[in-house]
């Protein structure tokens, strides 16, 4: 029984630490954006490179789990702008501005999840001491194919497509991610229009079919 007890203690102890960890690279991402560092990250937390290696394995392992933290945040913010009680078109425009709110309101956080830094990968005479930047350019896709097939899900639940409707919908889960991001990533670098007019025009682009397709029986929720 004690035994089970100090185990529990320990597991608690080492989720509170990861956590705390987490919030030390997210406040270094605020600061650098994609140049952010291992030896910057561990320098905030107080502790040494090693350590935060023993914690999150790699720079990968430390990406993976700061990816996951804000994913999991921007998804449920979408199923939010998704389940509010508004028309069709109302929810959708909101959806989209939901996610352009969140890429403008932390800007390096999004460019350090879809942004490598500059040097990010290894070169033949690098110095193996030589501190580099994060390489998520290989880490990137997966986040983008997790929200397609987040979206896709809600779509195929919500929205009648007719006999393909499962395909349908993760065809346009991912058509309407990739869609996002693209203008998004334009549209943060440049700021060529209001984020108003942007929501207002992708939803338009999306309005054709969209407008016709009936609604699922949903229990306790709004069509999409």
């Amino acid at each position: 029984m004690e035994t089970a007890r100090s185990s529990e203690r320990q597991r608690t102890a080492a989720e509170r630490r990861r956590r705390e960890l987490l919030e030390a690279a997210d406040r270094v991402v605020l600061r650098d954006g994609p140049k952010a560092s291992m030896n910057a990250i561990a320098a905030e937390a107080g502790i040494t490179k090693p350590i935060l290696y023993r914690h999150f394995g790699d720079k990968g392992g430390l990406y993976r789990a700061l990816a996951k933290r804000h994913t999991d945040a921007l998804l449920s913010a979408l199923r939010a702008a998704l389940d509010a009680p508004a028309e069709r078109r109302a929810r959708v425009e909101a959806t989209l501005d939901t996610y352009l709110a969140a890429i403008e309101a932390r800007p390096q956080v999004y460019r350090f999840l879809m942004h490598p830094a500059d040097g990010a990968a290894e070169t033949a005479d690098a110095s193996p001491s030589a501190e580099q930047g994060f390489d998520v350019g290989r880490h990137s896709a997966p986040l983008l194919r997790r929200l397609g097939e987040e979206l896709g899900q809600v779509i195929v639940e919500r929205v009648d497509l007719g006999p393909d409707s499962e395909q349908m919908a993760r065809i346009w889960g991912h058509g309407i991610v990739g869609m996002m991001h693209a203008a998004g990533d334009w549209w943060l670098a440049d700021r060529p229009c209001s984020r108003e007019r942007l929501v207002s025009s992708l939803a338009d682009l999306l309005w054709g079919r969209l407008a016709e397709a009936g609604d699922r029986d949903v229990k306790g929720g709004p069509g999409f």
